[in-house]
């Protein structure tokens, strides 16, 4: 204790003293504290320059908090004041009460603890750093190598063996046992080196350094290097929160620089939850046992930093197993509220769990300043595109008992948009993503979907396997209107609500997921399910070369209300049957020595058929082959 520290006494009558309480402003004021701080670097610091000596007085005399008070003597000053050469050397625990020296032995063990501490804390904030700039520029990297030339066959055989195919059996948009969504074989390989770095950046680069006064040698290097450990596993989980909001965000900006999907995104994120999550349970175990080893765990686990941390780590926890995809895709409403609401709890958490224990010394605090910015960024540009369509009428149209139409005029976009119908429930936030259809609106809704314009859709035959195998083309009557029009199949919830209604006030956040240029593929082939034609019009529309669409429906209310839209294309529709993509996949790319790209848009079992079939057929095949997979992911 210094002369202006407090006494502290244990309360009810105890007499035991314990200790004092030394404020920043009682180091930086205190005499015979800077007397003697300044002695013992006059003595064990000879080699350091004196400027050295001077900014390290500055930056710690009274501590290493950012609004600290400046010592009221520099270090030459407290020097010069030493009138004698003290006599007397200080024990530990003992009252600074005149100017004494520092033992060999208590500056040796006090040095180790102080410098090796901090050798650490620029290891675990280099090993955040690695862990957050890699985890957002690998994926920008590995989608450049599009853009390198290599032979195609290559790239097929490639994306064949490695890419494409589900890690293990046939599932990827259906769900293994219910449960989760098996990873593609590239998804994999980026899961794992996320999953591979966290592991090898938690276990390496630590050093003990004996003697050590924070660590004596009643726990020796085990206890030094448990703390360095239990450290590192909580910044890098720190670290694992800003791809956590990257990762989910709509509007990611890896969206925009690489060729990956929002869904596979979305799995990443869901990945990197787990190893957040269990990184913060390890440290927050960690120092539970050693606290209770130490028998310091009662009076520790009432101050509020303690508090904060349970706060986080409970609720990251929490997160995990109300996040699985049966509640996900059953109660997504609520998941996504609850979702929100705990990740804001955690992001709270982990703010005040530093702060209260830190005083932000060490800078932890900047992982949580950029995850905030990455979510704020995110909702802000949410609000922009909401704003720039502004509020805007629906005109829904039953097609038949399974589909209806909703035309948006006055919207202009491509790609998916997320509706917002704050007429249909109380939750004015909720909102549901659809793929556009098409950009322009007939003159009037009751000549069906799409109306025929020489300048937007291709000239020729249509064939089809149905007993509808043309469709009369229809006079243009009027000039179109630019707006969105989506096909939805109308289920339970807001779909279900949506068919009652003719009218209705929509926001529209719009445009996500811009189509693929599939110019250099000389041959389009599209596998539709269902509505997962609006995904499929406008490559089909768009697309220069040969383009053929086979396209699975539960009635023909759907296709003649598109018919207009696909005038000119070749297609083979399948009406209450099931198509046989194998056959169909087999026989288009049998002896084809194109480049050919195949789309696929409908029920998760469909797109894993193609998705295998392709795979088999690109490992067969040397030519150029694709799969692109339009889909939305829970």
């Amino acid at each position: 204790m210094l002369n202006c520290s407090h006494s502290m006494h244990m309360s009810e009558g105890m007499e035991m003293e314990m200790g004092g309480e030394t404020s920043p402003e009682c180091y930086a004021t205190d005499n015979v504290f800077l007397q003697t701080l300044a002695y013992c670097m006059s003595t064990h610091c000879q080699h350091v320059d004196i400027w050295e000596l001077e900014k390290y007085w500055q930056l710690n005399v009274a501590g290493t908090q950012p609004d600290q008070p400046l010592p009221k003597l520099t270090y030459q000053q407290a020097l010069r004041t030493i009138a004698t050469k003290p006599t007397d050397t200080l024990i530990l625990g003992q009252d600074l009460n005149s100017t004494m020296s520092i033992s060999d032995q208590d500056y040796r063990e006090s040095f180790n603890a102080q410098s090796v501490f901090e050798g650490m804390e620029r290891n675990h904030e280099t090993y955040g750093i690695v862990l957050l700039v890699s985890g957002s520029a690998l994926p920008i990297a590995f989608s450049l190598l599009r853009f390198v030339p290599f032979p195609a066959p290559l790239v097929t055989k490639f994306n064949a063996w490695f890419i494409d195919p589900p890690v293990s059996g046939f599932c990827h948009k259906m769900p293994v046992a219910g449960l989760f969504h098996m990873p593609s074989r590239g998804q994999a390989i980026f899961i794992f080196y996320l999953i591979a770095i966290n592991v090898i950046l938690s276990a390496a680069g630590y050093k003990s350094r004996q003697p050590n006064s924070w660590h004596p040698n009643a726990s020796g290097s085990d206890g030094e290097i448990t703390s360095y450990v239990t450290n590192r596993l909580g910044v890098l989980s720190f670290a694992n929160i800003p791809l956590l909001f990257l990762y989910a965000g709509r509007n990611n900006i890896l969206l925009w620089l690489t060729n990956w999907s929002h869904g596979t995104f979305l799995l990443l994120h869901r990945w990197v939850a787990w190893i957040a999550t269990l990184q913060a349970v390890l440290h927050s175990a960690i120092y539970l046992e050693m606290y209770l080893h130490t028998g310091t765990h009662a009076s520790e686990s009432k101050l509020p930093y303690w508090v904060w941390g349970i706060v986080a780590t409970l609720c990251m926890s929490v997160l995990l197993p109300s996040s699985i995809l049966p509640i996900r895709k059953h109660l997504y409403e609520l998941f996504l509220a609850w979702h929100v609401v705990l990740s804001v709890f955690v992001l709270a958490g982990c703010y005040w769990h530093i702060l209260e224990r830190f005083q932000r010394q060490w800078g932890y605090e900047n992982w949580i300043y950029t995850a905030i910015a990455i979510w704020g960024f995110d909702r802000a540009i949410r609000l922009a595109r909401l704003a720039r369509n502004g509020i805007k009428t629906a005109r829904v149209t039953t097609i038949d008992e399974d589909y209806i139409r909703v035309n948006i005029e006055g919207v202009s976009g491509s790609g998916h948009a997320y509706l917002y119908f704050p007429t249909l429930t109380w939750r004015v936030w909720e909102n549901h993503p659809f793929s556009v259809a098409s950009a322009v609106l007939p003159p009037s809704d009751s000549l069906g979907a799409f109306k025929d314009d020489p300048d937007l859709e291709k000239l020729g035959s249509s064939t089809g396997s149905s007993d509808r195998d043309s469709h009369e083309r229809r006079p243009h009557q009027s000039p179109a209107k630019i707006g969105l029009t989506f096909l939805l199949r109308t289920q339970a919830g807001v779909t279900a609500q949506l068919r009652k209604r003719t009218t209705l006030p929509v926001l529209i956040e719009s445009a996500y997921g811009p189509h693929e240029d599939l110019s250099k593929y000389s041959r389009l082939i599209c596998i539709a399910g269902g509505v997962g034609i609006t995904a499929c019009i406008p490559y089909l529309r768009a697309h220069p070369g040969a383009t053929k669409l086979f396209w699975g429906a539960r009635s023909h209310g759907i296709i003649d209300d598109t018919a207009s839209s696909l005038g000119g294309i070749e297609q083979e529709t399948f009406v209450g049957k099931r198509m046989n993509i194998r056959e169909v996949l087999r026989r288009e790319l049998n002896d084809c020595a194109t480049a050919v790209v195949v789309l696929v848009s409908g029920p998760s079992e469909m797109a894993d058929e193609v998705r295998c079939v392709v795979s088999e057929l690109g490992r067969q095949k040397g030519i150029k082959l694709k799969l692109l997979e339009e889909a939305f992911s829970w």
